[in-house]
């Protein structure tokens, strides 16, 4: 198992470690990291490693079988044996990024409040599927409120309710296809405002702003329809 402390602070940039094994991509399995792995549409993160007598860059980083997290090393870099301690540093500029665009999503889900059939974040933009049967008419209406929902600076809070508590309020699950990381005991929501401020609540794993004004300007790229029903939101941001 893995202590994930990408969860407990978004912003860690470093952290020491020790190496608990191997993993089946061929990376270390680490005791404690502060590398997001890849899921729910949001990459893995890269960055370094660095350990007595090497270093390695990291290119992905995965769950693996046991709640352990593998890091990925670049192809043919000499690895820390097991039970070394390594120093793990983050791509930070590229995982801000991530954070950025995957809070901004949230806020997409918000400005359209119809299912999200599927999402996925890159460094460079985002994007939501929805149930949309129908073309969205007014794009300068949609980029405004979701800039005007990034201005207002809202708190971007954690709160986690149990499994059954989750089950018992399926509303609060956006996505059709995705579904939130259960199986633990309980589930954690990401919740953008406070009290009446309050503008979205909804399961998720992934790394966030603490703030929505750390968003910064929004720009829609295109809408694309896929299917029948289905029509593709890309956002960008500055």
């Amino acid at each position: 198992m893995t202590e994930k402390l990408f969860r407990v602070d978004p912003y860690a940039k470093e952290c020491i470690s020790t190496v608990t094994g191997t993993g089946p991509g061929g990376g270390v399995i680490v005791d404690r990291t502060v590398f997001y792995a890849a899921g729910g549409g949001q990459p893995g993160d890269s960055g370094r490693i660095e350990w007595e007598s090497g270093e390695a860059k990291v290119l992905d980083a995965r769950h693996v079988q046991g709640g352990g997290i593998e890091l990925i090393a670049e192809s043919g870099s000499d690895l820390p044996q097991t039970g070394a301690q390594v120093r793990q540093s983050l791509d930070w500029e590229r995982r801000h990024r991530h954070m950025r665009i995957h809070t901004a999503l949230h806020i997409l889900s918000v400005a359209i409040p119809l299912p999200v059939t599927s999402g996925a974040i890159t460094a460079e933009k985002g994007r939501l599927d929805f149930d949309m049967p129908d073309a969205i008419e007014d794009r300068e209406r949609l980029l405004t409120e979701l800039n005007g929902l990034a201005a207002r600076d809202l708190p971007v809070l954690e709160h986690w309710i149990t499994d059954a508590e989750l089950e018992a309020n399926p509303g609060l699950v956006k996505t059709m296809s995705v579904k939130p990381p259960m199986g633990t005991g309980r589930v954690r929501l990401i919740r953008i405002g406070e009290g009446p401020d309050q503008i979205d609540l909804q399961p998720c794993g992934g790394t966030h702003v603490a703030r929505t004004g750390e968003i910064g300007s929004i720009f829609l790229g295109k809408i694309e329809k896929k299917g029948r029903q289905n029509r593709r939101v890309n956002i960008l941001l500055d």
